[in-house]
């Protein structure tokens, strides 16, 4: 069984330099699919983001389970 290569991050859209850092976008963490509890500044994962987001998807005021880690 063989893993699908993954593909290049395109500048703009996955990521952006400020100085010599790469500064991960929310389009690239949200493509990759989990959070990785680093603290990302565009994490989409956070718990007050996930709460609006499933309001605007579902309609419905419900707050999903904050994760102790």
């Amino acid at each position: 069984m063989s893993r699908a290569k993954p593909q290049p991050l395109v500048e703009g859209v996955d990521y952006y330099m400020e100085g010599t850092k790469f500064v991960f976008t929310s389009a690239y963490h949200q493509k990759r699919g989990y959070c990785c509890n680093s603290r990302c500044r565009h994490c989409p994962y956070t718990a007050d983001k996930l709460a609006s987001a499933s309001i605007q998807i579902l309609g419905l005021g419900l707050k999903p389970p904050i994760s102790s880690g």
